[in-house]
């Protein structure tokens, strides 16, 4: 197994081994769902041992912007795993996103969330849905990476790199084999994101074929919202970026019926973390009427990963058998469905003495007769040529005439590069600009070299040297005009590396 990542889904662990695990309790509802969780795990013989980490509210409000002590990296360090109620982030400026922390400090590359309609005791249109969203966690516009750079515009950078497509579109076919899932479906917008979202769709497509037992696909990601919640049954596993899958993943676990029932697996090379997807419900906490069916589902995940798939399934059974009964908390209780309305610490009663019961109507869970390990390899690095072609230069100009700024920048000659366009939110306005086009004070003005052709379908560049940029910036300045910044134009092994402007 050297030099390899491995992803325990269940043969890793020797399953007599007591497993340690960090237990975040959360905030509002978290210590009461997280309270009746550990009850049931222990009724059912899990093989753990907790260790409480501090993290979330009162820690915020303590002064830590991130919402975690060092106590509890140095918990998360040793044990590995986390299981993580949900935590209520203070209102107001300054506060981190705590989740967005501990999957990108920790390299959690995988949020793996499985929605299962619970037809009729929980209600759906879709009684037949089985879905399985894997995001991938760390980069993404989730990579926070912000700037004003005008009066009127603002920038969110999109980072997509190449080996965290293959992780995560990788980790999807090993899930799907793993777990005897038939297809899998990849939800991306290259029809205009051509180079990050294509960068995605193209690694799906690489990877695809070493699969050749399981069904693959591609759709571009606003149709397949749409029909994800109309159709969803035509679904099995999608893999997707970080903010399609966010939002792809909460539309999913709705129309099954509850976002509070759900529950996701954060996976990365060293450390795992199990979560709920709903949030902390300050309003709801301690009445004891909240629903603990996400964090258990999540915990159930956990034991699988951790070895424990024989005990998983004991609980994940045992809760469809108590829902079959009809005994639900006050969120999911139906009069026509429902035979009892009980508690938080009810509901885990109920699930605890049902421990040897298998649903009648549900499929059975069988995590137990998955197959194993799921592995990814090392990522090797291609060493590609790499050619500086031009620079895009972003400049802020308060006109609203292109001519005049175009002509302006035209007459600027510099170590034999030329004005080749500007654009202005990624529209072409000059040359040749459409006067109903409106402007603001952003312009993306790119230059390449003076016998460039740029006059055919596909341009041909020529080498720039990158003392020709810094004397342009230079040139620039003394012109008066007001840099924002700047973006060196690349071609790899002759591939042109950067977008051309819409109307280009």
């Amino acid at each position: 197994m050297k030099n390899r990542s491995i992803i325990a889904t269940q043969k890793d662990y020797n399953v007599e081994k007591i497993t340690k695990i960090a237990i975040a309790k959360g905030d509002g509802i978290g210590p009461e769902i997280m309270k009746a969780t550990l009850k049931i795990m222990k009724a059912a013989g899990a093989k753990i041992e907790t260790e409480t980490i501090d993290v979330g509210e009162q820690v915020y409000l303590s002064g830590n912007s991130a919402g975690i002590t060092d106590s509890a990296w140095d918990a998360i360090s040793r044990n590995k795993i986390i299981l993580k109620a949900p935590i209520t982030t203070p209102q107001g400026k300054g506060y981190k996103s705590l989740n967005v922390t501990l999957r990108k400090s920790l390299g959690l590359f995988a949020n793996v969330r499985p929605v299962t309609a619970l037809h009729p005791f929980v209600k759906t249109n879709f009684p037949t849905m089985d879905i399985v969203v894997i995001r991938e966690n760390e980069e993404d516009l989730y990579a926070g990476i912000e700037h004003r750079q005008t009066e009127d515009v603002v920038q969110c950078l999109k980072l997509i790199t190449r080996p965290g497509c293959e992780k995560i579109v990788r980790y999807a076919f090993e899930y799907a084999r793993a777990y005897n899932r038939k297809k899998v479906t990849c939800m991306i917008k290259d029809n205009i994101m051509k180079l990050t979202d294509g960068l995605f769709h193209t690694v799906f497509k690489e990877i695809a074929l070493e699969y050749p037992e399981i069904e693959s696909n591609s759709q571009i990601i606003d149709i397949a919202a749409a029909k994800v919640a109309t159709v969803p049954e035509n679904y099995d596993v999608i893999v997707t970026s970080n903010l399609y899958g966010d939002i792809i993943s909460d539309i999913i676990a709705e129309i099954g019926g509850s976002v509070g029932m759900a529950g996701s697996a954060n996976i990365g090379k060293n450390v795992a973390m199990f979560e709920a997807i709903h949030g902390s419900a300050p309003d709801i906490a301690g009445k004891k009427i909240a629903n603990p069916s996400g964090l258990l589902n999540a915990a159930v995940m956990m034991l699988a990963h951790i070895g424990q798939p024989k005990v998983a399934d004991r609980i994940k059974n045992a809760w469809l058998a108590t829902l079959e009964a009809g005994i639900h908390t006050a969120d999911v209780y139906q009069e026509s469905v429902s035979s009892k309305k009980v508690t938080t610490e009810e509901f885990a009663d109920a699930i605890i003495e049902r421990l040897d019961s298998n649903p009648f109507k549900f499929p059975v869970s069988n995590l137990s007769k998955g197959s194993g390990t799921i592995t990814i390899p090392e990522y090797k690095r291609k060493n590609s040529v790499k050619k500086l072609v031009g620079v895009d230069v972003f400049i802020d100009w308060k006109g609203n005439n292109p001519e005049a700024i175009g002509n302006n920048l035209s007459e600027i000659k510099s170590h034999n590069l030329k004005l080749k366009m500007i654009t202005n939110r990624g529209v072409k306005v000059f040359p040749n600009g459409l006067k109903e086009t409106y402007c603001t004070d952003h312009w993306r003005c790119r230059f390449v070299a003076q016998n460039a052709e740029i006059k055919t379908t596909e341009p041909h560049y020529e080498t720039v040297e990158y003392e020709q940029v810094i004397a342009l910036l230079s040139k620039l300045h003394q012109n008066d005009f007001d840099l924002i910044k700047t973006e060196n134009l690349y071609e790899f092994d002759g591939i042109r590396g950067f977008s051309l402007g819409q109307g280009e």
